[in-house]
């Protein structure tokens, strides 16, 4: 919310507060200020000019060259490219040795050998954001009043002086996003009562809104309430100029007086409002209603859009001429014809109005409070507002009497508190006047019998329902700086982790010395890679009513984020990418129960090992380098008996070069190239990924890493090469070899792998380095000799392998 400085002080006394204190009390009381701005801030020497002469330039087929009055003797020559300028215009003139937006200074210059001393400006170039500058001056200068002087200053013709105040407004406190709201709020800080202007509206009573219009409502809880007025003899024409600019630094665009009118008692009451062009409605009837299956709109975007039943619309009795709440329609907008405005106020049911403005992307000021709510005791008061300030800026009659379609009075709140909840629950000793005073400040009517408040809850704060409300009030206007402050009482007592929280930071410390950096990804994705990357089919969880599609399932796997995040940083041209997440995916427990969340860890490496240097050639990342880190993870937590099996129905993964990872026989995971397929529809390069679940892991009785004493006698090493049929696998080799190897076999590593067509097609050679040590004493040769044996003639049974 952007409240107006200037604006404010018109509804409550505090000239003698400036804004920079005025933004810090709002802070403290729990309305946010997130900064101050002033328009006229890092702006100089702008002033308002009389353009006297215009001419088309003489080397140019769109620049003009102007003789522009700044309220000196003599006038100014400035070359000036905007397709609107023209003779008689009052502009806003930057002299030389001006500053505009970004810091730009403007100096004397020739253009195409004319001599330009200044610049004609549009406010684009003062900094008013392209989205606020009316419509018919985007492109061009913008055309100030008739009755600006030249020579004088923009700043107070534009309110450029006036700060800005920006508000960052919670859910519960929507009463603050109106002008009204905030003056409440300020009145309360600074015991003050705001002054609002009293609306006298004068209508033509010889006619009856009655003979030409009726309304109906179909269901009273879809729109509480909706009532209508309507004026006559209305010119659609421009605002005046102090009613654009209070609307552009409010944040919105001005469009012409009807509109603006709306949009000005929308910020000042909070109430939303919208005009209709009575001629163009096709009928004397207004029917509200819930949208048909299928049923079109075009509003006034000039979209043509598919409606649904959560809708609710207001028609003509036939076919919709606005979306209820969201925006109205194309077909009744108000346009320079306009001659007879039909004006609305209404509530409308919050849940549906933001299913609508959500399914269309149709977020907007009036949108947004209908969603968290307005002051349902001020519609009528707001509408009659609107049609007095319509009448008179458009020149009309409001015709007499005012249609009501349904209307629901807001709910009469009263609040029981004691004096002595209050003070336990905030730690205070405030006494009975204190408290007393607050509500008074509040402008909450109250009564107090044996230190107990009966408070009268006023419509514009609907928030407040329940003792713990009025707690929250009497904190905030008494000042949380100054509520009484105590230290936890207790004994200290040591702590310590817990031995999956020490796992878990030894694992961090491991990926981390590994080179991996770690990353953390959204838990809700799409419905489709929700599923992706999992070892088993199980049910999803999915949102009752999600924000996107991209976000309305939790995920079953950390893989698609991970991938998305190494998507993210290739697009960015950072190609060598090494990631880790320990993080929840989640499962179905059924509709009524929370779901089950299970820690995982995603490990996923692409790119070059290194970065360039001097010391080595560069190369890609593959398998083994993956499976290098899974392996250093498994050994910080004492997994041992790991075994390692081809993986094919992974979708997502490469069936050729992806392994299922066992302990025993319980699979905890997979390492692997994801799938060419998979990574084109990521829009990645080469990856490798792994995907471990650490619950899983947990839950194994794992023994921990085991240290013993490094043995004084000596180990001895032997060589072994085997000639084998290329379905042989280097586990299934090792498997056999320490199972016939005896006690005494500590390791066996893999040394050397050679294929070729001197070999076979389907034979390939490993060599192997066997080692065999007994702590006890010094192992001899011929118990050696007899393991090996054992081991070479298991190979040559189990596996036909031909021993080299």
């Amino acid at each position: 919310m952007l409240v107006s400085y200037k604006w404010l002080q018109e509804l409550i006394d505090i000239e003698h507060v400036s804004v920079d204190e005025l933004a810090d009390k709002l802070s403290r009381t729990g309305i946010e200020v997130e900064e101050v701005n002033r328009a006229a801030d890092g702006l100089k020497k702008l002033v308002v000019g009389d353009v006297r002469e215009c001419v088309p330039h003489a080397n140019s087929d769109h620049l003009s060259v102007c003789q522009v009055d700044v309220g000196e003797e003599e006038l100014y020559q400035i070359v000036c490219g905007a397709p609107n300028v023209a003779a008689g215009q009052k502009v806003i003139v930057a002299l030389p040795g001006a500053r505009i937006v970004d810091n730009i200074k403007i100096k004397k210059s020739k253009m195409r050998g004319e001599v330009s001393q200044g610049m004609i400006c549009s406010l684009e170039e003062l900094g008013f954001p392209e989205k606020v500058i009316p419509k018919a001056e985007s492109d061009g200068i913008f055309v100030l009043p008739e009755e600006a002087k030249p020579g004088e200053s923009i700043f107070p013709y534009l309110d450029m002086n006036n700060p800005i105040i920006e508000l960052s407004v919670t859910p519960n406190r929507a009463d603050a996003l109106s002008m009204r709201g905030v003056a409440h709020e300020v009145g309360a800080i600074y015991r003050q009562k705001p002054h609002f202007e009293k609306v006298t509206l004068k209508e033509d009573l010889s006619k009856d809104i009655r003979d030409y219009l009726t309304v109906t409502v179909d269901s009273k809880e879809d729109t509480p309430n909706y009532r209508m007025r309507m004026i006559e003899g209305v010119k659609v024409k421009r605002s005046p100029l102090w009613l654009e600019s209070r609307l552009m630094h409010e944040g919105i665009r001005p469009v012409n007086n009807i509109v603006d009118v709306t949009n000005y008692v929308l910020l000042l009451f909070g109430q939303p409002l919208h005009a209709f062009d009575y001629e163009a409605l096709g009928s004397r009837e207004i029917l509200v209603r819930r949208a048909f299956e299928n049923e079109t709109l075009t509003t006034l975007d000039e979209v043509e859009r598919k409606l649904g039943t959560e809708s609710i619309v207001v028609t003509n009795g036939q076919e919709p001429v606005a979306l209820a709440g969201v925006m109205g329609g194309y077909d009744s907008e108000i346009t320079e014809k306009t001659t007879v405005v039909a004006l609305e106020a209404a509530s409308f049911d919050p849940s549906l109005t933001r299913k609508t403005a959500t399914k269309h992307g149709l977020r907007s000021e009036s949108s947004a409070r209908f969603e968290k709510g307005i002051n349902l005791g001020t519609i009528e008061e707001a509408l009659d507002y609107a049609a007095m300030m319509i009448a008179e800026l458009g020149e009309g009659t409001v015709i007499g009497g005012q249609l009501i379609g349904s209307e629901t009075a807001p709910a009469e709140v009263a609040v029981t508190v004691s004096l002595d909840y209050i003070n336990r629950v905030l730690g205070t000793s405030l006494s009975e006047d204190e408290v007393s005073e607050i509500f008074t400040a509040l402008d909450f009517p109250f009564t107090v019998s044996d230190a107990v408040y009966t408070v009268d809850i006023p419509s514009r704060r609907w928030d407040i329902k329940i003792p713990a409300d009025i707690v929250e009030e009497v904190a905030r206007i008494y000042g949380y700086d100054r509520l009484p402050s105590t230290l936890p009482s207790g004994e200290a007592l040591p702590g310590r982790l817990t031995r999956r929280q020490f796992l878990t930071r030894q694992m961090r410390h491991a990926l981390e010395g590994a080179g991996l950096s770690e990353v953390i990804s959204y838990a809700l994705t799409t419905p489709e890679k929700a599923t992706q990357f999992t070892l088993e089919e199980l049910p999803t969880v999915a949102l009752s009513s999600p924000m996107s599609v991209d976000h309305s399932v939790l995920r079953q796997s950390l893989a698609s984020g991970m991938l998305d995040d190494i998507a993210y940083n290739q697009a960015r041209k950072q190609l060598n990418n090494k990631f880790y997440e320990i993080g929840n995916i989640f499962i179905s427990n059924g509709d009524h129960d929370l779901p089950e969340q299970r820690e995982h860890l995603a490990l996923a490496v692409s790119g070059l090992t290194e970065d360039r240097n001097w010391q080595g050639t560069q190369r890609l990342v593959n398998y083994y380098d993956l499976k290098g880190v899974v392996e250093r993870v498994l050994n910080v937590l004492g997994v041992t008996n790991v075994r390692y099996h081809a993986l094919t129905d992974l979708n997502e993964m490469h069936p050729g070069r992806t392994a299922g990872i066992y302990v025993g026989e319980t699979l905890i995971g997979f390492v692997g190239q994801v799938h060419p397929v998979t990574a084109k529809s990521y829009d990645i390069k080469e990856t490798y990924l792994a995907e471990l679940d650490l619950a899983r892991i947990f839950e194994l009785e794992v023994p921990g890493i085991q240290f013993e004493e490094v043995s004084k006698y000596p180990a001895i090493s032997r060589d072994i090469a085997l000639l084998v049929h290329q379905d042989v696998t280097h586990e299934m080799l090792v498997e056999t070899i320490k199972q016939n190897g005896g006690a005494y076999l500590k390791e066996v590593v893999l040394f050397d792998i050679f294929t070729g067509e001197k070999l076979g097609l389907d034979k390939k050679s490993m060599a192997y380095s066997l080692t065999f040590q007994n702590s006890e004493e010094t192992l001899v040769d011929d118990v050696v000799n007899a393991a090996m044996n054992k081991i070479e003639k298991a190979l040559v049974a189990e596996h036909q392998a031909e021993i080299r």
